[in-house]
């Protein structure tokens, strides 16, 4: 039976390195593509931890896409079960929501690749910490959330204040993308609708110039994202293993 639940909003925003780092563990992913299937109604109780991506849509649109509603629901279940939960851009500002923060369009939209540092909670963090006290993440947003009352800040950027937090022991939520990979990233360069909001956002790196900086940037962080991943996927665990058949004549096998 799957094991990891994922949220994906639209196909070319995939989980990326993260989908290898899963399957390696010996999980089976289910993905519910909102996109594809805006009326599912994914059970989170049958999982070990959930996933929500990234997506072109925001909190706010819950009235022309009622499928946020449903997956603001179905996180709040799974922080009630104590299930580890990830949020990436826009899945960290529904985890933020579902706690209580105000998300809203931030005053100026990031696009490509920034520095990110961590705060002292960061860098002793048991997931994030693992980038060390400052990592070049790539980002592709233009709405933030607030702080969570009772979570943790666990990082920023000069130009946007909130770039994760934890919530708890085992609910983190990164504005940034740490699992796009080079493909990733030129997908996203290459789609005209995306093209058109780095167009619009104003930024001074024009699509060339992020491309020449992923290719600086995207390999040498590949093992500090799959540090941090692997930490929060320890959070999740291995699924258990089916106990090998007794041989004839001999006991079954106990742990």
């Amino acid at each position: 039976m799957p094991r990891v639940l994922v949220f994906q909003h639209v196909a070319v925003e995939p989980l990326g390195t993260l989908d290898a780092l899963i399957r390696a563990r010996g999980h089976r992913i289910r993905f519910h593509n909102f996109e594809r299937d805006p009326d599912a109604q994914p059970n989170v109780d049958r999982y070990r931890g959930l996933i929500v991506l990234g997506g072109p849509m925001n909190v706010e649109d819950q009235n022309r896409r009622p499928h946020l509603k449903t997956e603001l629901r179905s996180i709040e279940r799974a922080l009630e079960q104590g299930k580890p939960v990830l949020g990436i851009c826009l899945g960290a500002q529904l985890l933020a929501h579902v706690l209580g923060a105000t998300v809203q369009r931030h005053r100026q939209a990031e696009i490509g690749w920034y520095d990110m540092h961590m705060s002292a909670e960061g860098r002793s963090d048991p997931v994030l910490g693992a980038a060390g006290e400052r990592l070049p993440v790539f980002q592709w947003h233009s709405y933030a959330y607030e702080l969570p009352h009772g979570a943790t800040h666990l990082a920023r950027t000069e130009t946007c204040e909130q770039q994760a937090f934890r919530f708890g022991s085992n609910a983190y939520g990164f504005q940034f993308h740490l699992e796009a990979d080079a493909e990733v990233i030129e997908r996203w360069l290459g789609l005209p609708s995306f093209r058109a909001e780095l167009t619009a956002a104003g930024l001074p790196a024009d699509a060339d110039t992020i491309r020449a900086e992923t290719v600086k940037l995207a390999a040498a962080t590949r093992h500090s994202a799959d540090a941090v991943f692997n930490n929060f996927l320890d959070l999740v665990g291995r699924p258990n293993r089916r106990r090998p058949l007794p041989s004839r004549g001999m006991p079954a096998w106990s742990d």
